[in-house]
């Protein structure tokens, strides 16, 4: 594999991305859909216990929103898009063929409310279409 591509991204794009990945996260899940998706998981808000590991989960959790950010990046800049469709489109792509699926399988096993499907397959849609953007028109 060409190497190059990590030289020739823009990492301040791909940042920036993952930050606002993330931070459509605290909307979507503190404000949108808060009620349903504490309902689907069954969290009792009231245990202490949910509490412990909340900024180790952040933390990764953001790694992981930054990991799926320097991909888009790579196939951004390895298709050359550098406008606000193609990375709406790029972002939708990734966000369904990808993320949307890979949560749904695991959810069909473990048996998740399809409610659950939408909430969490969507969020990840919506995060990898607006990193989309951000990097393919931040060139």
């Amino acid at each position: 594999m060409d190497t190059s591509v990590f030289s020739e991204m823009n990492w301040l794009a791909v940042l920036v991305g993952a930050i606002a990945y993330f931070m459509l996260g605290a909307i979507w899940y503190s404000f949108l859909f808060q009620k349903q998706w504490i309902a689907y998981q069954g969290i009792n808000v009231n245990d202490p216990k949910m509490k412990e590991g909340v900024a180790t989960t952040m933390i990764s959790s953001f790694v992981l929103m930054f990991v799926a950010s320097v991909g888009l990046g790579i196939l951004a800049e390895r298709m050359e898009l550098t406008d606000w469709m193609s990375g709406a489109k790029l972002g939708l792509l990734t966000g369904i063929c990808f993320s949307f699926t890979a949560i749904s399988i695991t959810y069909l096993y473990t048996k998740k409310a399809f409610g659950l499907h939408l909430i969490d397959g969507l969020y990840h849609t919506v995060g990898q279409i607006l990193a989309g953007i951000i990097i393919c028109v931040w060139q």
